[in-house]
């Protein structure tokens, strides 16, 4: 294998998933080629969670900087019943939160995240991003992987040792890990499960009715067996992001759609007025199906293709950790390339068996999140009861796990 090859990283997607895997890789010296499909680049979605977890690497990556200007960093993680707007329990953040887990715990607009990684992609050379570029396919030999792209009708070619397909859950690039480990298998699931979204000015009408039942400086779930709605301030406290979330159809086969508003207004039966009234100020709200991928298929290939974010394993975000996962699973892929020099390609299989089972936990995490939130009847006193019996530090010490992860031996300099 040629040096120049044998030193360069494609990756597949200029999301969070591909953008922080080109600043890992060239963190340790790689060359990086993005390719985007879309024209320009263009955040998905509104709020985002970050957890410490994540935020640690968007630290050691030279992100977190620039991001911080943007963001929130809320004072709880606040659950209270949806009928009667009583506080249920209470995860002490903010300060609490960086010193136990070393790392701040931040909300922001998605747009703002994709700013702050674009900003430091700027700044490192070796990393080329093109936009209106799609892999279309890729062959592998014995010097490595040459994949192409289509750009305004014409075809390029990107040679290197690893694909990296960070394209998010309409991944074409699984499409090709697939074709090469023999599954035909669909992958891509619709959960069952809409999201409801809207971002409304702290001081709209909407704003206000939000500030007189939640807290302006925290993370705030609403629980109801019909649905539940989380809420927190983004753009340093200028706008809330809503996302509420329901049963429904299929609506679309891509992110977002038209769907009947009817589904979560019926939804909120038997809700505190004030919320009820919340939900009717804060509309237009867009719908956004939820869609999720078959974890249990491989995310590598021997002959150096790999998946990370929603392209391996999209879950349903009842965690709140679908961007923490992706920017792990990232830095992870980088550190176990890097650390196999005489042969990159071995570490692939070595990296998925690794990252399986964590990915697994957040998974299962996040099913009795939503099993908890919508709960009725007699499960949803039991749920109350622990609550109340739990303390705020007990239920901080039950996210040690999950937040205080550190990928093995990662450098913190």
């Amino acid at each position: 294998m040629n040096d120049t090859r044998s030193r360069q990283i494609v990756v597949a997607g200029a999301g969070v998933a591909g953008l922080t895997a080109a600043l890992a890789f060239a963190s340790r010296g790689y060359a990086v080629r993005v390719f985007e499909q879309a024209q320009r680049l263009e955040a998905a979605g509104a709020g985002i969670q970050l957890s410490p977890n994540a935020t640690r690497i968007l630290r050691q990556l030279g992100v977190l900087d620039r991001l911080l200007p943007a963001a929130v960093r809320p004072q709880a993680v606040v659950l209270k019943k949806a009928a009667t707007l009583r506080e249920l329990a209470r995860v002490p953040l903010g300060q609490a939160a960086e010193t136990r887990w070393q790392a701040p715990y931040l909300v922001a607009h998605r747009a703002d995240l994709q700013s702050a990684l674009t900003a430091r992609l700027a700044e490192v050379p070796d990393i080329h991003l093109t936009t209106g570029a799609r892999i279309g396919d890729v062959a592998s030999g014995p010097h490595g992987i040459t994949a192409t792209a289509e750009i305004d009708g014409k075809t390029i070619a990107a040679e290197g040792f690893l694909l990296v397909g960070a394209d998010g859950v309409w991944s074409s690039v699984r499409a090709l890990v697939d074709s090469a480990k023999g599954s035909a298998s669909p992958r891509n699931h619709f959960s069952g499960e809409l999201a409801w979204r809207a971002t409304i000015a702290a001081d709209s009408a909407a704003g206000q009715s939000f500030a007189a039942i939640g807290a302006r400086d925290c993370v705030t779930t609403f629980l109801h067996p019909g649905f539940h709605m989380v809420a927190y301030p983004v753009s340093k406290g200028a706008a809330f992001n809503l996302a509420a979330f329901t049963r429904g159809d299929r609506i679309a086969e891509g992110w977002s759609g038209n769907a009947d508003a009817g589904i979560l207004t019926r939804a909120l039966a038997g809700t505190a007025a004030e919320l009820a009234r919340l939900v009717e100020q804060a509309g237009p709200w867009t719908a956004w199906p939820i869609h999720t991928v078959d974890p249990q298929q491989p995310w590598t290939t021997p002959n150096g293709m790999a998946l990370i974010g929603d392209a391996a394993h999209a879950m349903t975000p009842f965690a709140a950790q679908g961007a923490a996962m992706a920017i792990e699973d990232a830095a992870t892929l980088a550190d176990a390339v890097y650390a196999s020099p005489t042969n990159p390609l071995a570490a692939l299989a070595v990296w998925e068996q690794s990252r399986r089972p964590r990915v697994a936990q957040v998974a299962r995490r996040g099913a009795v999140n939503r099993l908890a939130w919508h709960a009725a009847g007699p499960v949803a006193i039991a749920r109350n009861v622990f609550l109340k019996m739990r303390s705020s530090e007990k239920l901080a010490a039950d996210l040690d796990w999950l937040y205080g992860w550190r990928a093995p031996e990662a450098d913190e300099s």
